[in-house]
């Protein structure tokens, strides 16, 4: 059987074995975009390229430690900014979801205790529940940094696997102070179902014969893998169950590939193997910030956003194929543009490249922009994309140059070295 383990409310149960008080109250972890970034002094940035995805940035900056940490979120007017990362279970009851802002999870909550992210503790504890699964279980792979899937095929007989999951727990519980919920199934796409009925702190095993009573009911948007958008087309079909779904299985496989196989994943047919090492396959940055109109200021926020990501591009020793840029403006409007491109990756020409996609897909030149984001992806290794070898010899010496940069910025600091634009 395939298990599942995710960490209860990792950020407020890390933020809880720091500081005990914090037990059995309602508490969240806020979140806010480091704009910091954009100051022309320079800073003590780290990079962070392990276990970045939501809420957990490449990029990240540790905020002050401060007495009362709703401070870490006011502004020089001192407005509270932010959104909510987390919320334990207390301040659930009360109507406070992840994403809220932490402005409208105080008015539904005026108890609630906002604490400022530690993202190193976040990691620290990630390695250490990583490192003590490797101890308990011969093929574990870290699928975040708050989430495990674990093989126990051949290590654990069937009908132990409800006692052994059960004692998991408890032992990570003591061993590691952090509360996890864990589910067991054919599958690892159903563990992870199963572990979404185990919360909080508890264990769910669904074996063959329960499949279909466990699914039955089940809100088709329940299953990870279905989206609003395929949730919305399900449900035009009259499609709004698990259950459903199942019986449903030409009408769902008529809508391609991917249809095909969520199809197979939902009825526990399709799987996928424990892989003990992740690639990644693509990396991004983006800030969000006051509506700002100045396009030269946003043309030098671009450089200082694509320094950053060129930075972390060239630690993680990959080469992008494909790049993407995308702009919000106020009034909900939205452009974006990517482009392909198969070159040796240098810092000067992806700066330039950046610039262009912004330029390009800045099309709301009257509206003040909000948020600008850079993504870069189909890494070389894995697009098995062959590099031009137009101006190689050119594109050589500006190699040199950018890795001469990368061991400066590696030994001093990613603001050691700026371009001239952004200053």
């Amino acid at each position: 059987m395939k298990i599942h383990i995710d960490i209860d409310c990792f950020f407020v149960s890390a933020a809880r074995i720091v500081d005990t008080s914090l037990e059995h109250k309602p508490v969240a972890i806020g979140g806010r975009s480091d704009t910091k970034i954009f100051n022309k002094e320079a800073k003590n940035q780290t990079v962070n390229l392990e276990n970045s995805g939501s809420f957990v940035p490449t990029f990240y900056k540790a905020y002050e430690e401060k007495d009362d940490d709703i401070d870490a979120f006011r502004d020089e007017k001192g407005k509270i900014r932010g959104i909510l990362t987390t919320s334990s279970y207390e301040a659930r009851k009360f109507g406070v979801k992840t994403a809220m802002s932490i402005q409208e999870a105080l008015a539904l909550c005026p108890d609630l205790i906002i604490k400022a992210p530690n993202m190193s503790l976040y990691q620290e504890l990630s390695h250490k529940l990583h490192e003590f699964l490797q101890t308990r279980i011969p093929l574990i792979e870290q699928a975040s940094i708050d989430e495990f899937y674990g093989d126990l095929s051949g290590w654990v007989e069937d009908e132990d696997i409800e006692q052994f999951i059960d004692n998991l727990r408890h032992e990570i519980k003591k061993e590691i102070k952090l509360p996890v919920s864990i589910g067991a199934s054919k599958t690892r796409y159903i563990a992870k179902l199963a572990t979404t009925y185990a919360k909080p702190f508890g264990c769910k095993t669904i074996y063959p014969h329960e499949f279909d009573d466990f699914i039955n009911h089940m809100k088709v948007e329940e299953f990870a893998g279905i989206g609003k958008s395929m949730a919305q087309r399900l449900k035009s079909a009259q499609i709004h169950t698990l259950g459903e779904l199942k019986k449903r299985r030409g009408t769902v496989e008529s809508w391609g590939p991917y249809a095909k196989e969520l199809y197979k994943r939902v009825c526990g047919i399709s799987d996928a193997p424990i892989q003990t090492r992740h690639k990644r396959k693509s990396i991004g940055i983006s800030r969000t910030f006051d509506p700002l109109y100045d396009r030269s200021e946003l043309k030098r926020r671009i450089h200082v956003l694509a320094r950053h990501l060129s930075f972390a591009i060239l630690k993680l020793n990959v080469i992008p194929t494909v790049f993407h840029l995308s702009i919000s403006y106020e009034m909900n409007q939205k452009s974006h543009k990517n482009i392909s491109l198969c070159e040796i990756f240098t810092e000067k020409k992806f700066d330039t490249l950046c610039l262009a996609l912004f330029n390009e897909a800045d099309i709301h030149k009257r509206l003040h922009v909000i948020r600008v984001s850079i993504h870069c992806s189909s890494f070389t290794r894995d697009s098995k994309k062959e590099l031009s070898l137009i101006g190689f010899a050119e594109e050589q010496k500006m190699k040199i140059l950018t890795d001469n940069s990368q061991r400066l910025r590696e030994k001093y600091g990613i603001d050691a070295l700026k371009w001239g634009s952004e200053l």
